[in-house]
């Protein structure tokens, strides 16, 4: 049976959530790892494609060209932000994050970042919509680092997400995680997102369980997913049971087989 806990956001919930976490059921082994891909090479595509939370989540709903914004921003400077935080605690967070801002225009300014990076995007932008990139990061950082404050557990900002490259299925998959949580010898994985959770959004918490156990040396899954929403006041969880990344390695080829119909259908 798998797993979705819906959780009341307070200040140390994510502490309890953590504390709580069952030790997850055994490991991604080469078997599995080779039945996944088949399921997903079995779907034909001309070209390669990447799979994450936001595409199940959206029901194989192919995105749209993906361009920078003020919401786009946020995760990207409120992650570099928190690093600074945690680095410096006597920093505030508007001040962790005009530095990264400066720092991505600085970066900008030597003429060496491609035409589609953060950085040019900063330096294209009038000044108010670069306010607006850093109120949007501050918020991140701001309830990113609150509710890490909380844990009574070692924890750390990932240097990067997890990726999954699928052997012979032309398909790469992309997780999310902004904190790491140790636990002992387990680990909890954190995602902060902002607004509410939709009907799907468990499914997109399995998906990031999946390709994080994928992305391990060894394929042993987290002992816990936890989705935090704080605006709209709402924790998520799934657990690392052997369901819950049978439950995601299905949504990620059900979304696959939907945008290859849609992909296929008449203009």
């Amino acid at each position: 049976m798998t797993t979705l806990g819906h959780h009341r956001y307070s200040r140390h919930v994510l502490d309890r959530l953590v504390e709580g976490a069952p030790a997850p059921e055994g490991s991604l082994g080469a078997p599995a790892r080779d039945a996944f891909g088949a399921r997903l090479a079995a779907v034909p595509t001309l070209e390669r494609r990447r799979v994450d939370a936001w595409l199940v989540e959206r029901g194989g709903t192919a995105p749209t060209a993906f361009a920078w914004s003020p919401a786009r921003s946020r995760r990207a400077l409120g992650r570099g932000a928190l690093r600074r935080l945690a680095a410096d605690p006597s920093r505030t967070p508007r001040a962790a994050v005009t530095e990264e801002v400066l720092d991505h225009l600085a970066r900008a300014a030597t003429g060496y970042v491609g035409a589609g990076t953060l950085a040019a995007y900063l330096a294209a932008v009038d000044d108010a919509t670069r306010a607006l990139c850093a109120a949007e990061a501050v918020t991140w950082a701001t309830q990113t680092g609150e509710a890490a404050a909380t844990l009574s557990h070692p924890w750390a900002i990932p240097p990067a997400d997890p990726y999954y490259d699928v052997p012979g299925a032309r398909t790469a998959l992309r997780g999310q995680r902004d904190l790491v949580v140790t636990a002992g010898a387990d680990r909890v994985v954190v995602r902060v997102r902002a607004g509410a959770p939709g009907r799907t959004a468990g499914a997109g918490l399995r998906v990031d369980l999946l390709v994080d156990a994928l992305a391990d040396p060894v394929g042993r899954p987290a002992a816990r997913v936890v989705g935090l929403w704080p605006e709209a006041g709402v924790a998520l969880t799934v657990d690392g049971t052997l369901a819950d990344l049978r439950a995601g390695a299905r949504a990620v080829v059900r979304a696959v087989v939907v945008a290859r119909r849609r992909a296929l259908e008449p203009v």
